[in-house]
């Protein structure tokens, strides 16, 4: 046994790489399979699993993604998900099943993939018109320009509607709601480019705007593309938690047991359930005795016995032996569907956020267009040329496009990415920076979080030699978590003795007989006269007093400097988990935290956070279970370890890699100096306008000036987005 913190692949033992000739997948149906793989983090991880699953017997072909931590198998119809994530976890990898089905590829995924290739198509265009340009502003006259002009409108046309249709679409839906947004006068610019550009062609003019026209869109698609590149790996939170849920259920009919889909499930119907199983349901236990890993739902670490007449929800762990449960709730009517439906109100509520890109487009956006107009109708009252007119409109238009101001946020949110990057620190949201910067409380889960969330001996108590290998001879029967810490604890211990007779009993722990002694390993209320209050293992030869082993979960590396600043610089600090008081109020000491509660379930967390925003307190969340996942959700911001729950690292703004938690610090001082770079690059985006803007109005603006000023403006935000690096 190991503990699947510590990488198990890297001790794998090399397997032999010869095929397998011709397992049974040539002589049964084939099925797929997708399996979540949490503890995951190295090239050693991928080949690891992948070559244990290919030597399992019903496995054709396993692929393992180490981004989205999770093995796609194809099997054989003689094999189900649940055995095959039992076979992981036993050889030290973490793994439970995930239901394909909502798993399939979102609208955000393909939307990044088409603008991409619209950028492409863009830049592709405007490199070429821009060689071509380059002749017409060298001074090429008649006929010359007249082609190069043609041949600049046959590149641009057909890229530009190609390209530019994300601004052209938002631009109409504004409009026939009644509103305008950034991309309206976006789609105006181009459109009144392409026009006067074509008109100019046609009449033979010198001017002609098809390389401004494609720039702009160009530079808006980078802008639009690096703010989705933000955004990329952020999917709802209420989809993975969905996901998770049990697909199919084990439920006696007539006396036989049948495999089913879980929406086939009625209340009131018996659903058995075997040791290492997820719970499809809620409901109460009608036959067998086990021990429940509530910590995905409570963040309780110290696994809870259970027998009949015992509650239990769907989502929890059957530890060690199987067991019927009578369903009282299914479907949406579950603990984990309703904690999946605060998380999705809570996605809503954080979704009216309104960013400062957003704030300034709404002010912009009328603003270019009152000045276009004014200009056009200024000019044709002066001149009366309609052409002129109408160019100078156009001009103006261009030359106030929001090119820099589309950059303004994207360019700072990559740089401090990157930046944040080096430290370990994932950002998903493109605004996360922004909201991080406005924080003034932090909320902290324990378990997993201000902890590693795995169980290690306190110290080794004072035994023979010849005890410790019979304790790491029980140890290594059951795959309970204690167990499991204690066998990795004794690793060092000689070699483990032969103990006869051992049989693990469901709840309590292990037993056996050595030289006639009987042998007990387990609970202490199962082997003491009196309860143990920390979490602990009692060991017991027949006739001597009981040895207690135990165990705590010990404090994340980085903790307690991340306190220090934290306190320092004034924030107002908070510990809520789901575990017992004792461990709550040890881990709360230790790192100075006064504020803090024990046994709080998710919805209290979600509402707890909700009453500190109700207060008008800006609320930062740090967890890692699905207890939390609702309360990261409905924070002002949120950051979980990359150990978290899958859908906990989803509903987070930002994932930090590693064990050490203090570059949390960092994140917040990086938010405060992004935000400044952001107000700067505002700044220089109005700067541009006021110079721009009245060289356009007076009729200076040719293409060429419209190309460089855009690329100007561009060019200066980006490298000012860059000293946040």
């Amino acid at each position: 046994m190991s503990d699947i913190s510590a990488c198990p692949a890297c001790s794998v033992a090399p397997l032999a790489q010869e095929a397998v000739a011709r397992k049974t997948a040539d002589l049964h149906p084939q099925q797929k399979i997708t399996l979540a793989l949490p503890s995951i983090h190295c090239a050693a991880c991928i080949s690891g699993v992948e070559r244990l699953l290919a030597h399992h017997p019903e496995v054709v072909e396993a692929r393992v993604n180490l981004t989205l931590k999770r093995v796609s198998v194809t099997a054989t119809d003689q094999v189900d998900a649940v055995e095959l994530a039992h076979f992981l976890s036993n050889k030290g990898f973490e793994a439970f099943e995930l239901d394909q089905t909502q798993l399939n590829e979102t609208a955000t995924e393909k939307a990044g993939r088409a603008l991409l290739m619209r950028l492409a198509v863009a830049a592709f265009a405007m490199m070429n018109v821009m060689l071509l340009s380059i002749a017409v502003w060298s001074g090429a006259e008649g006929v010359t320009r007249d082609m190069f002009h043609w041949i600049s409108a046959l590149i641009v046309l057909p890229a530009t509607a190609f390209s530019a249709q994300p601004f052209f679409v938002s631009a109409w839906s504004a409009l026939r709601a009644g509103r305008l947004n950034m991309d309206v006068p976006i789609s105006l610019a181009i459109l009144l480019a392409l026009v006067t550009s074509i008109w100019e062609t046609v009449l033979s003019g010198e001017h002609a705007y098809f390389d401004a026209a494609i720039a702009l869109t160009a530079f808006l698609l980078a802008g639009r593309y690096l703010d989705h590149r933000t955004r990329a790996i952020a999917r709802s939170a209420a989809e993975e938690l969905t996901a998770l849920e049990v697909p199919r259920a084990q439920v006696i009919r007539q006396g036989e047991v049948q495999t089913v889909p879980v929406s086939e499930v009625s209340v009131g119907e018996i659903v058995k359930v075997n040791a290492g199983g997820r719970l499809p349901v809620d409901g109460v236990i009608v036959e067998g005795i086990s021990e429940i890993d509530r910590s995905l739902i409570t963040g309780e670490t110290r696994p809870e016995l259970a027998d009949v007449g015992s509650q239990v929800s769907a989502g929890e762990i059957n530890l060690s032996g199987p067991i019927q449960v009578r369903a009282t709730a299914v479907g949406q009517e579950t603990s984990l569907a309703r904690i999946a439906e605060l998380v999705s109100i809570a996605e809503s509520g954080r979704s009216n956020y309104t960013s400062i890109a957003d704030k300034a487009a709404s002010l912009y956006a009328p603003g270019v267009h009152i000045l276009s107009a004014l200009a056009f109708v200024g000019w044709y009252l002066y001149s009366g040329d309609l052409r002129m007119a109408l160019n100078i409109a156009s001009a103006v238009l261009i030359i106030t496009c929001p090119c820099a101001l589309g950059l303004a946020v994207p360019a700072v949110t990559t740089a401090a990415s990157g930046r944040l990057f080096k430290k370990g620190m994932l950002i998903k949201s493109g605004t996360a920076l922004e909201r991080i910067s406005e924080v003034d409380t932090v909320v902290f889960d324990k378990t997993g979080t201000l902890t590693t969330g795995h169980m290690k001996l306190v110290e080794m108590p004072r035994v023979s030699e010849e005890a410790r290998s019979i304790v790491k001879a029980l140890a290594g029967v059951s795959s309970h978590p204690l167990s499991v810490a204690l066998s990795d604890a004794l690793q060092s211990t000689t070699a483990a003795v032969e103990v006869t007779h051992v049989k693990e009993i469901p709840g309590y722990g292990v037993q056996g007989e050595w030289q006639g002694q009987s042998l007990r390993l387990g609970r202490p209320e199962w082997i003491c006269d009196h309860a143990v209050a920390n979490t602990s293992v009692a060991f017991a030869i027949d006739g001597q007093s009981p040895v207690i082993f135990e165990f705590e979960d010990n404090v994340r590396e980085g903790a307690k400097d991340l306190m220090s600043a934290l306190l320092r610089d004034g924030y107002d600090i908070h510990l809520l988990s789901g575990d017992a008081q004792a461990p709550v109020e040890r881990v709360a000491q230790e790192l100075g935290i006064s504020q803090f509660a024990y046994g709080i379930h998710p919805e209290d967390k979600a509402a707890f956070i909700d009453q500190l925003r109700s207060s008008g307190r800006k609320v930062l969340m740090v967890g890692d279970g699905l207890n939390d996942t609702a309360a990261l959700a409905g924070a002002h911001a949120s950051i979980s370890p990359a150990t978290a729950l899958e859908a906990a690292r989803v509903a987070s703004d930002i994932v930090f890699l590693g064990q050490d938690i203090s570059p949390i610090s960092d994140v917040i001082q990086t938010s405060k100096q992004a935000q400044r770079r952001i107000t700067e690059n505002f700044s220089i985006a109005t700067m541009y306008n006021v110079i721009a803007v009245p060289i356009a109005i007076i009729g200076l603006a040719t293409p060429l000036i419209a190309a460089l000023a855009m690329s100007l403006s561009s060019i200066t935000v980006s490298l000012n987005a860059l000293r946040v690096r």
